[in-house]
């Protein structure tokens, strides 16, 4: 599941579905909008504190306290795994089997330090027996970076510099969707889909804070009912 920023109650800038509680948000509208997400799902979501790193934790059903980490798996029906984006990858998991699931939050950081390859390995099942999605995130033509991120990149990676088109002295476009199909196909997945969704060109159903700086968080979610994914 995605969510994106309509439906809260939120008065601008966070208007109006902004789930994050970090953002400066009335806290009383934030519990209201988690309160309506949570109408949706089988269970309390396990929300993380996210800090751009691998730290990769097992969500459990309704067992939600605040970890620090910027992943989590599931292996039990009725846990909901999720990650707050507003520009950065939110990029969900699941193996063929429905037995396991999880949300990874990739913005370059956590992307270029492995966040996808420790959730990958998080979740124990061989990496062709997995299929993922990538949320909507700042797009290729918006994300404007310095060369220290490309270096990052191209150091672990050479074949990463095709995700990179200068843009001004010092400065790239980067292609964080073909960023992470790199380090994903890297990692042995061959199912690979979405990618395709820029959240600072589209104001009226994201958040940005490249855009707007301060601003609410979206979430994406998955879980495991008790028939399968």
């Amino acid at each position: 599941m995605q969510t994106t920023r309509r439906g809260g109650c939120s008065a601008a800038p966070w208007d109006s579905l902004n789930l994050g509680d970090h953002v400066g948000d009335d806290p009383a509208c934030v519990l209201v909008n988690r309160a309506r997400l949570r109408s949706r799902l089988p269970g309390e979501p396990a929300w993380l504190k996210q800090v751009h790193g691998t730290q990769v934790v097992e969500a459990m059903p309704d067992v939600s306290p605040v970890i620090e980490a910027d992943a989590a798996f599931a292996r039990q029906s009725g846990a909901v795994c999720v990650v707050m984006t507003a520009d950065c990858l939110p990029v969900l998991f699941c193996n063929r089997a429905g037995t396991v699931v999880a949300a990874a939050h990739a913005g370059w950081r956590g992307l270029q330090a492995g966040v996808l390859e420790a959730t990958i390995a998080a979740m124990a099942v061989a990496p062709g027996e997995l299929l993922t999605w990538l949320g909507p995130a700042i797009g290729p033509a918006r994300f404007e970076v310095g060369d220290e991120v490309r270096a990052a990149f191209i150091g672990s990676n050479p074949g990463a510099a095709e995700a990179f088109v200068p843009s001004s002295p010092g400065k790239w476009l980067a292609d964080i969707y073909l960023l992470a199909k790199h380090r994903l196909r890297a990692a042995g997945l061959t199912s690979i889909h979405g990618g395709g969704l820029c959240t600072v060109s589209d104001g009226e159903r994201y958040f940005s804070y490249r855009r707007d700086g301060v601003t609410g968080r979206m979430a994406t979610l998955i879980w495991l009912a008790a028939d399968g994914v």
